[in-house]
């Protein structure tokens, strides 16, 4: 809410046949910018499914230049999206495969929501 502004994180683990297998929402803070929760959200995605014992995933993400920056296709030029890259990389080391692919936002409803149950519930 605002760029920056207010942002909250949502994720969702589905299993291969589409059931909710877990949720993870969280307050970001009050000064982060849309690209910065995007990238927030696919690490704690990530780390998430690490931490229960996930190391192939299919990762499906609304923020084109998210999804085109982790996988080489387009270039970096902002510092803190740099180390947030870096923080990405550092969870990949872990897993054994991870396919990353954009989707349309309106596919995305569930995480979506859980971003903004965060922000509403963040002080």
């Amino acid at each position: 809410r605002g760029n920056p502004g207010k942002a909250g994180a949502g994720v969702v683990l589905l299993s291969p046949e589409g059931e909710v297998l877990h949720k993870k929402s969280l307050f970001l803070g009050d000064r982060v910018t849309s690209n910065q929760a995007e990238y927030q959200a696919l690490i704690m995605g990530l780390q998430l499914g690490l931490d229960l014992g996930y190391t192939k995933l299919e990762v499906e993400g609304d923020s084109n230049l998210v999804v085109n920056q982790v996988s080489g296709q387009w270039r970096i030029n902002n510092r803190e999206l740099k180390i947030l890259r870096r923080k990405v990389e550092d969870v990949l080391q872990h897993m054994e495969d991870v396919v990353m692919r954009h989707i349309p936002r309106e596919e995305n409803k569930i995480a979506d929501g859980l971003a903004n149950e965060a922000m509403d519930s963040g002080s």
